[in-house]
């Protein structure tokens, strides 16, 4: 196994991440073929990884998982012969991209903004279901009631404790347009 390099020069790698390309970061050439990228992933991870290097303090630790995290990006575009090709069409365009955006993470940051809106437990999402019935029927008891019990099931769904706030804000409201009525 490959010795770690002292904290000094991973904590500088580290500030250099942005100005290193993939290739220049798994240390290979251009041209290197699938074998090549998977080698010298693996060897760079093992060197790198936060927990081959536990002797060390946080803040090289917290380096080396910035580094680990990098690596792995470049991995995964250049194991791909279709992400790879694009990452050298924008490398050697115009606007020479070091860093080519994974369509995986803008899909995993649109899906965990759905599941907070919509809920992410099954029946989670069927009470809020329930209660954005009621809010459009006009019968904020039952969607207080809904609401309460999509979040029995999703304590911390900040959306749905939100949609709660303004559901009891607006029974609040009616309650007392209906006593101002009575009177």
């Amino acid at each position: 196994m490959t010795p770690a390099l002292p904290p000094a020069e991973i904590r500088a790698l580290a500030r250099l991440l942005d100005e290193l390309d993939y290739y220049q970061l798994l240390e290979i050439a251009p041209e290197a073929g699938t074998s090549e990228v998977k080698r010298s992933y693996y060897t760079l991870q093992r060197r790198f990884h936060p927990d081959a290097n536990r002797g060390l303090d946080q803040e090289t630790r917290s380096c080396l998982e910035t580094i680990a995290r990098r690596i792995a990006e470049a991995y995964a575009v250049l194991r791909d012969p279709r992400r790879r090709k694009a990452y050298d069409g924008q490398r050697d365009g115009e606007e020479a991209a070091l860093r080519i955006p994974l369509v995986a993470a803008e899909a995993k940051t649109q899906r965990e903004n759905i599941e907070e809106t919509l809920g992410r437990t099954p029946n989670g999402k069927r009470f809020f279901a329930l209660a954005r019935a009621d809010i459009d029927k006009g019968d904020l008891d039952a969607a207080l009631r809904n609401l309460k019990m999509a979040l029995t099931f999703e304590p911390a769904n900040g959306f749905f404790k939100q949609k709660l706030t303004e559901v009891q804000d607006a029974q609040r409201e009616a309650d007392d347009r209906k006593r101002a009525e009575s009177r």
